[in-house]
């Protein structure tokens, strides 16, 4: 029976209280049709509500259930061979999604019609939007949530979270450039249209600098809409002397009244950002 969401939330908040309860058909059948809507979409581990990302404990809860529930399965691939708890996402050409040789995604994630995967990975609880590229050897992490029309360039890791649940995922709101090598971790908000050009490495502790203005302007944890960022240093003084930590460096803003795309290049072009 299809439970409604008031229902989902109440078993699984039962079942993470009390493992023992997923033995139980009751309590069971909840945490797998929880993992449905997350493969076909209509959950997400965190939405935005007027304007503020507000993280959906119970369904993180059910992602880590799920791990309890899952047995071990062996799947042949040509001569590779696999063995999991968590199978691929099937059915993707009637997802129109586009996903060349190497690239995985595991059931339970969401991957929205007009997005590709090259040789990538998209782990469970994770949702990537449409128009977006997960370029090569690129990886997006539970329970990530990466929206749309964004460029994923070579190498970037965006950081996974499971546990606690409710702890704040890694958010890449729509239009972001992220460049090579880029790492995003421990509850980045990456907001709307930023740049990040190659090698910027954002944590929940990384100084982010705006050094537009006459004095620096620090961020935490959030890079600021439109920003284009770039990797930097900073001194710090420690008993054997001073020392460059790393940090990230808002050296511009893209126009929001120019189109998307020239915008994007000149961002490129006018900051010499390494991409």
């Amino acid at each position: 029976m299809e439970l409604n969401r008031q229902e989902l939330e109440a078993r699984v908040a039962e079942a993470f209280a009390d493992r023992e309860l997923t033995k139980g058909a009751r309590h069971r059948d909840a945490v797998l049709q929880v993992i449905a809507h997350l493969d076909r979409g209509t959950l997400r581990v965190a939405e935005k509500v007027d304007g503020e990302w507000k993280v959906n404990a119970w369904v993180m809860q059910a992602v880590n259930l799920y791990f309890g529930i899952a047995g071990f399965e062996t799947h042949q691939f040509g001569p590779f061979e696999t063995r999991d708890k968590i199978p691929l996402k099937k059915d993707l050409e009637a997802q129109g999604v586009r996903a060349v040789p190497g690239a995985v995604a595991r059931y339970g994630s969401y991957v929205a019609p007009g997005a590709v995967l090259l040789p990538s990975f998209v782990n469970i609880g994770a949702r990537v939007g449409t128009g977006t590229m997960v370029d090569t050897w690129a990886t997006v992490g539970s329970c990530a949530q990466v929206g749309e029309n964004i460029h994923i360039a070579g190498g970037v890791g965006i950081g996974g979270v499971l546990e606690p649940p409710g702890a704040r995922p890694n958010i890449i709101e729509d239009g972001v450039f992220l460049g090579s090598r880029c790492i995003i971790v421990e509850g980045t908000i990456v907001e709307e249209e930023a740049v990040l050009g190659a090698n910027v490495v954002i944590t929940a502790s990384t100084p982010i600098i705006d050094v537009t203005g006459p004095t620096e302007v620090i961020h935490k944890g959030r890079v600021p809409a439109r920003s284009v960022v770039i990797p930097g240093t900073r001194p710090k003084q420690y008993p054997a002397g001073t020392y460059h930590i790393p940090c990230a460096l808002i050296v511009g803003r893209r126009s929001p009244s120019t189109d998307k795309k020239v915008s994007l290049n000149q961002a490129l072009r006018a900051f010499d950002v390494q991409v």
